[in-house]
């Protein structure tokens, strides 16, 4: 079983009825993420998008550089006594999406490995392992440049972001 950083982008009437009906949620996340793997739409126009196993690596590397914005984790609880996969959701005010999205938007990701030795992220046992191997750093690029994509879509749009691990 693998562990997959999940973002759903919703509006701000959506981010309400999720903090009050959690069960809504987490059906409304399946319906989109259904929809979407037909038609796998860009990360400019997907509602969902995933970093894949990357999320710990980002993660990693946006806390050396110090993010302003988690947006691996996300910033504020919401169904506590729900399981999302790897415990319960967390979201994203439209506020702090616009704030993570120009933050991205202006840290490559060449900035966000510059000094990065991948010694450092096998000694913080950085999920998924496996750092040893050339160019190991390079694999979380597309999923950085996609996550950069996926936020300044809904930063364009005033969207709020519902984030879990799966």
């Amino acid at each position: 079983m693998s562990m997959i950083g999940e973002y759903l982008r919703v509006t701000a009437a959506e981010l309400d009825r999720a903090i009050q009906d959690p069960g809504w949620a987490l059906d409304f996340v399946e319906e989109v993420q259904d929809a979407e793997e037909k038609t796998e739409p860009a990360p400019t126009e997907a509602r969902h998008f995933s970093t894949y196993k990357t999320w710990d690596m980002l993660r990693f590397l946006l806390a050396h550089a110090e993010f302003p914005v988690n947006v691996i984790h996300g910033e504020e609880s919401f169904a506590e006594d729900e399981d999302w996969g790897y415990g319960p959701p967390r979201y994203l005010r439209p506020e702090r999406v616009r704030l993570a999205a120009e933050a991205l938007r202006t840290t490559s990701y060449d900035q966000l490995v510059s000094g990065v030795d991948p010694a450092e992220l096998a000694s913080a046992e950085v999920y998924p392992l496996g750092w040893s191997e050339p160019g190991s750093l390079e694999w979380g690029r597309p999923w950085y440049d996609g996550l950069t994509q996926f936020f300044e879509a809904a930063a364009g749009a005033d969207d709020a972001m519902l984030v879990w691990l799966d």
